[in-house]
């Protein structure tokens, strides 16, 4: 028996076709093969075609049957992980209205910092364990304040995931976590926040219908399945957002586990078994895939928006692809350089508005750039410390909140296939790293066969899993990283105080 799993990300759509009996990964696929196109009309927004997610599902899969034709047919389940925070609106034809308003778009979070205020920061933490910030309910306002035609259309609003478990069962539905990522569930009710939909003004009636996150939520229409080549009535039993489902695909589902990733955002996400939350809203609580009554696991969030899509910025401008040059030889520059890159700090903060930041969209910026000295193997260098840096400062305030950050699980994948990049992480965070042969596809893939029922148990889910490196602090480094990254703390605090 196989499952199928697909990652959509705001990068690319990942899949993967696994069997369930092993864990072995027998074809994979991305599309497109660079990068996609984030389309920005003004500064601050970020939108992509739902669309053309569907399209790169299409290409992905096509990709799968060429390269394992005969098993594609036995695929008994798929599993979908998508971008968190997006907002999708269709009518009643289940048509897209507009472009999808992603992650890391910022039009909302001066309406949801309002909200924040008027609510009280009092009430929202401990009814929603965040600001309604920049999320999807935010977002969602956004759309009717500013485009009421749109959203006078509107039948149903939904995150990413469940548009592309729309187009392939014709069901309208979503999660409890998808709920929680928009900042649209009341923790202590356990239910839809009627709060900020009062306060919004927003209409309980645009919410679809609540399914499990591990269930059977809907099989293969027809015309589905002859799309994707795969059988009709092949079942979709399993959808979470990127960050909760990079921590199942890693085995981070208990308190005190916690899971990075190094894409186009950087994460790190902790499980605790409280529903805690940082009184500046700077880190985010959701909840986690494997929540249950009488069993509660919560997912706290930090995230930097600038991570993978800075590396990729530097390799553009700096790097001449058609001569070969890849991030490769990036990182084997960077290698050459000392750590702190003789002064040249990097603050990677490119990519909109920032939590960790109160939601500030400082833009990403270079200090101490000395021109007869530094070269872009030194910006290589001081790309991926700054990265660390950032995440590392979302880490200190995970640590404020309770968390124990002493072991960190990583895929080798993006940013972790880097020497420097692991060596710095583990050094600055002070944890142990372990890198695992897995990715958010091949999470989706395990979820789809607990969801169907292939897997009596979770645990059975991860037969397979297999770490390919553990990176320690080295302890010769530490002390010169502790100064570098205080010099770095320093500069961003004073940005970050108002003249």
């Amino acid at each position: 028996m196989f499952l199928l799993g697909y990652d959509i990300g705001s990068s690319s759509v990942k899949a993967s076709l696994m069997e369930g009996a092993s864990g072995k990964v027998i074809a994979s696929a991305v599309s497109p093969k660079t990068e996609m196109t984030i389309q920005a009309e003004k500064p601050g927004w970020a939108e992509q075609h739902p669309e053309a997610w569907w399209k790169h599902v299409k290409s992905a899969t096509a990709e799968i049957r060429r390269k394992a034709a005969g098993k594609i047919r036995e695929v008994r389940a798929v599993g979908i992980s998508y971008q968190m925070h997006g907002l999708v609106l269709v009518d009643r034809n289940r048509n897209p209205l507009r472009p999808a308003i992603i992650w890391c778009d910022s039009r909302a979070a001066g309406i949801g910092g309002q909200a924040f205020s008027a609510l009280t920061p009092r009430k929202c933490l401990r009814r929603l364990l965040n600001s309604p910030g920049n999320f999807t309910a935010s977002k969602l306002k956004w759309v009717m304040a500013h485009e009421p035609e749109i959203f006078a259309r509107t039948h149903k609003f939904m995150l990413p995931g469940d548009y592309l478990a729309m187009r392939m069962t014709g069901e309208i539905q979503t999660t409890v976590p998808g709920l929680s990522e928009a900042v649209l569930w009341d923790y202590p009710r356990g239910a839809v926040s009627e709060m900020v939909l009062d306060f919004y003004g927003i209409s309980g009636e645009l919410i679809p219908p609540i399914v499990e996150t591990f269930s059977i939520q809907g099989e293969l229409t027809r015309s589905a399945a002859r799309e994707l080549g795969l059988r009709p009535g092949v079942q979709v039993s399993y959808r979470a957002g990127d960050q909760p489902n990079n921590a199942l695909s890693l085995k981070v589902l208990d308190p005190g586990e916690v899971a990075a990733t190094g894409g186009t955002s950087g994460v790190v996400f902790g499980v605790t078994d409280q529903a805690a939350f940082d009184p500046k809203s700077r880190v985010n609580t959701f909840v986690h895939v494997n929540h249950a009554l009488g069993h509660p696991r919560y997912g706290v969030l930090a995230c930097i928006n600038g991570t993978g899509i800075l590396n990729r910025w530097l390799r553009d401008q700096c790097w001449d692809r058609r001569k070969g040059n890849s991030y490769r030889d990036m990182n084997r520059l960077g290698a050459e350089i000392s750590p702190g890159c003789e002064g040249l700090l990097i603050f990677p903060y490119g990519n909109g508005a920032e939590r960790t930041l109160s939601n500030k969209d400082m833009g990403a910026s270079i200090r101490g750039l000395k021109l007869n000295i530094h070269n872009r193997a030194h910006l290589a260098r001081a790309v991926q410390e700054g990265i660390v840096f950032a995440v590392n400062y979302g880490v200190d305030i995970m640590r404020g909140m309770g968390l124990c950050i002493d072991t960190v699980k990583a895929g080798h994948t993006n940013l972790f296939l880097s020497p420097i990049f692991a060596e710095v992480f583990s050094v600055v965070t002070g944890a142990q790293v372990e890198l695992l042969q897995t990715d958010g596809s091949q999470g989706a893939a395990r979820g789809a066969g607990i969801g169907a029922g292939f897997y009596r148990s979770i645990p059975e889910a991860f037969v397979g899993l297999k770490t390919v490196r553990t990176v320690q602090p080295d302890p010769r480094l530490a002390r010169r990283y502790r100064e570098i990254y205080q010099n770095w703390l320093g500069v961003l605090r004073r940005e970050l105080t108002p003249t």
